[in-house]
């Protein structure tokens, strides 16, 4: 029976967490290094327990500690958010062996899902297009010539155990090739404890999108509709919205029951995306699964009215989901919704983390509009951790509308003190651009994108009316 959670993350998503808990009369541990000593994550939870210093290394991503912190709070469940141990197999073997309610799908699944070469096979194997590539991980410059022949250039170099957007590179022809090859083994031996790398053909121009999906121990499972993530700097979501606008519904569709169909071939419980890259005549293919709560997952809540986090405490606890029952049928999408990552990072300065003690943290209100953040005035942003200060996410019944509502929200939105930079004004010209108004942008929108064409981003917002984007 589950009764006490621990949270194994920190920021806005351990908040997130633990309020979801709440709601289900579920007591809640954090956990916490010294550099979050009062972090809101902490003050929020029950009880909290200090699990070491600031490297992550050393504290959030200490499966000892983690357990021993488990053990001596009484938890009997624990939610890992997303990132950090979220989707590490080992984590959730060494939870379940301690006796624990992991919070996430089977340990089979996240070793299958989360090494994305055998994810590219399971997919296969359920009838999905997978871009061309290798079926095996590529140990030299050879193999992957071998692998150009007949893909062609430009081509991506990924990390199999990749998560995130980090341990991936572009190639655009054989001489950018051995030293890619290097850089990305190296990334991915740093950053995942996994040197292999695999090869895919690289689409230049293509829309990413994902599909949410929702499975239970008694054979329910449902996909909760699309979400466009196509704006991305640096295979970095900056900003996502639900549905996906500006494609056929006929073709979301397919996507969705695509996405079903691979999820049941593995018997996929809890909630997990789904993504997939669409070319501009349609054509699409799967690239990954995510076995975790996403960092957008807000705008699906928005759009379905369903909240993720707890269907996923649900699942963990043996319940059927509340969300639909067995099939892939959807929920109704109502409207449209945006959410944006406000990063404390300058723009001015390559996007280059700007951590500090934040003076002012005024946040957007009103109907429909809903921001999961983990600062407040007096906060610090830690140096040691990604640069997350608060998601800002707005429904209306149109996409003009929600628009214009996030164009009003984040003119609002005021963070700043010593040293600390963020990306509001950044983002705020890049939702006036021409494309994404017209919903015709794709991931290669921001593609080489330099501090010049920041500024001109942030500069196209001077002197225009907050709001623009037609009626909410």
């Amino acid at each position: 029976m589950m009764t006490r959670v621990l949270v194994a993350n920190r920021g806005e998503i351990a908040v997130r967490v633990i309020r979801a808990c709440r709601e289900l009369g579920l007591d809640t541990v954090a956990v916490h290094s010294t550099a979050d000593d009062g972090a809101a994550h902490v003050t929020a939870a029950d009880r909290s327990v200090r699990i070491g210093p600031p490297p992550a290394g050393r504290s959030y991503l200490s499966i000892p500690a983690i357990l021993e912190a488990a053990r001596i709070t009484g938890a009997d469940t624990v939610h890992p958010g997303y990132g950090l141990l979220s989707e590490d197999p080992d984590f959730a073997e060494a939870c379940r062996a301690a006796g624990l309610i992991f919070v996430g799908p089977s340990v089979e699944a996240l070793r299958i899902l989360g090494d994305k070469i055998n994810a590219r096979r399971i997919a296969a194997a359920a009838g999905l297009a997978v871009l061309p590539g290798s079926a095996e991980p590529v140990g030299s410059a050879a193999q992957v010539r071998a692998h150009a022949a007949r893909t062609g250039y430009p081509l991506i170099l990924k990390a199999a155990a990749g998560g995130g957007g980090r341990g991936m590179e572009t190639v655009s022809g054989p001489g950018e090739l051995a030293a890619a090859l290097a850089r990305v083994r190296s990334a991915a031996t740093s950053l995942f404890g996994d040197e292999r790398v695999f090869v895919e053909r690289f689409l230049r121009s293509a829309r990413h999108v994902e599909i949410q999906i929702l499975g239970d121990r008694h054979g329910g499972l449902i996909h909760l509709g699309s979400r466009d993530c196509s704006l991305q700097r640096r295979n970095q979501k900056i900003v996502e919205e639900a549905p996906a606008p500006a494609l056929p519904d006929a073709l979301l569709d397919s996507i969705a029951a695509d996405a079903v169909r691979c999820a049941a071939e593995i018997g996929y419980q809890g909630a997990g995306t789904f993504e997939f890259l669409v070319e501009p005549d349609g054509a699409y293919w799967f690239i990954e699964a995510n076995c975790r709560i996403q960092v957008e997952h807000p705008v699906t809540e928005m759009v379905t009215g369903v909240d993720l986090v707890q269907e996923q405490l649900r699942v963990a606890a043996g319940e059927p989901l509340i969300a639909g029952g067995p099939g892939d049928g959807a929920r109704p999408i109502r409207g449209c919704a945006i959410e944006v990552r406000i990063n404390a990072e300058d723009p001015a300065l390559d996007f280059r983390p700007a951590p500090g003690r934040l003076d002012e943290v005024a946040l957007p209100a009103g109907p429909f509009v809903r921001v999961d953040t983990h600062v407040d005035s007096g906060a610090t942003v830690p140096a040691e951790y990604d640069p997350l200060l608060a998601k800002i996410v707005v429904w209306a019944p149109d996409r003009a509308g929600a628009l214009a509502r996030m164009d009003r929200a984040l003119a609002e939105c005021r963070i700043g003190g010593p040293g600390v930079r963020t990306n509001r004004d950044f983002l705020r010209g890049l939702l006036r651009h021409p494309r994404v108004r017209a919903a015709s942008h794709d991931t290669a929108l921001l593609a080489g994108l330099t501090a010049g064409g920041a500024a001109e981003l942030i500069a196209s917002t001077a002197n225009a009316p907050t709001g623009q984007g037609g009626p909410s």
